[in-house]
């Protein structure tokens, strides 16, 4: 008989499949590469310092803030007052501490407002176009041919200078900038696949709008939602440096600016820990900002 030739065996296959490495989220993706970028980092690191203040400001500061002390009036940095005191003898530390508050109050209901009422117009101008995007838009062209501050003190003059109100006066202020970029992004994001697939199966305009278009909006709108909350506290302690903003009793920085600024020359510790106060805030949110912006953007992704 003859021997068949020994044909080679093909391997055994394996049942398991061979496990993959889960790759990372987008969202932890982007927060990895927020912390290994150093100005982010140090963006954040402020913005921490500005919330745990804010938190614990009972405990950081030296005086009450609002106590007068006519006879130490102006006193330079000392053991005692550890930034000096202003024109009424009040501790400048305790009120910088204690205006960590007021700015953080002022930039989230400012943001929020803008961030609420541009991210609604937005959507509807981007989704549904013809005449309701052109009525929208030419309303937001109308916002964005005054200049910010202008337009914020035309309203506050109006409604009557309050802090409240010049909150609201920024937050509106602010929306041209969150409708214009909601718009181009949700213009993008209804031409997609998936979109035209919901559509198909027969989702009604609000699911499809809320529940696929706006989620995938949500990167550009953190990332200006962090810068505008920058540009909010400098422009409300520009409201309040004209008098059109805080009482001149609440421990806001613009206000501490307007209060000192006669006083620069002979006591310059008046007007130079809020103004570096304001300094920091704002630096701080426009590094985070910047960071945000690279890290939720696929393109910078190595």
């Amino acid at each position: 008989m003859e021997t068949q030739p020994n044909l080679p065996t093909e391997p055994p296959v394996n049942s398991q499949k061979t496990a993959h490495p889960k790759s990372p989220s987008l969202w932890l993706d982007a927060l990895q590469r927020l912390v290994k970028s150093k100005t982010s980092f140090i963006g954040l690191c402020l913005i921490l310092l500005l919330i745990l203040t804010a938190i614990f400001a009972p405990l950081i500061a030296t005086h009450e803030p609002t106590s007068q002390d006519i006879i130490n009036r102006y006193q330079a940095p000392s053991s005692e007052h550890w930034l000096g005191t202003d024109e009424l003898g009040r501790d400048i530390f305790s009120r910088i501490v204690y205006g960590t508050r007021i700015s953080i109050q002022i930039g989230v209901i400012a943001v929020g407002i803008s961030a609420i009422v541009g991210i609604f117009l937005g959507c509807v101008a981007g989704y549904f176009g013809r005449w309701l995007d052109l009525i929208i838009m030419r309303f937001i062209d109308i916002l964005m041919a005054f200049p910010s501050i202008l337009l914020a003190i035309a309203l506050v003059t109006v409604m009557g200078p309050s802090l409240r109100n010049a909150m609201i006066a920024v937050g509106l202020v602010g929306i041209p900038q969150f409708a214009r970029i909601v718009r181009s992004t949700v213009l993008s994001v209804k031409e997609t696949e998936y979109i035209e697939a919901a559509r198909s199966i027969g989702a009604k305009n609000g699911k499809i709008l809320f529940s696929h278009v706006l989620p995938n909006c949500m990167a550009p709108i953190i990332v200006q939602a962090t810068l505008s909350i920058g540009t909010a506290i400098l422009d409300a302690a520009g409201l309040s440096f004209l008098g059109l903003g805080a009482e001149p009793s609440i421990p806001e920085w613009g206000a501490m600016l307007s209060d000192g600024r006669a006083a620069l020359q002979t006591s310059p510790w008046v007007v130079t820990f809020p103004g570096l106060a304001i300094l920091l805030v704002v630096l701080g949110f426009n590094l985070l900002g910047d960071g945000l912006r690279d890290a939720l953007d696929p393109k910078m992704k190595q």
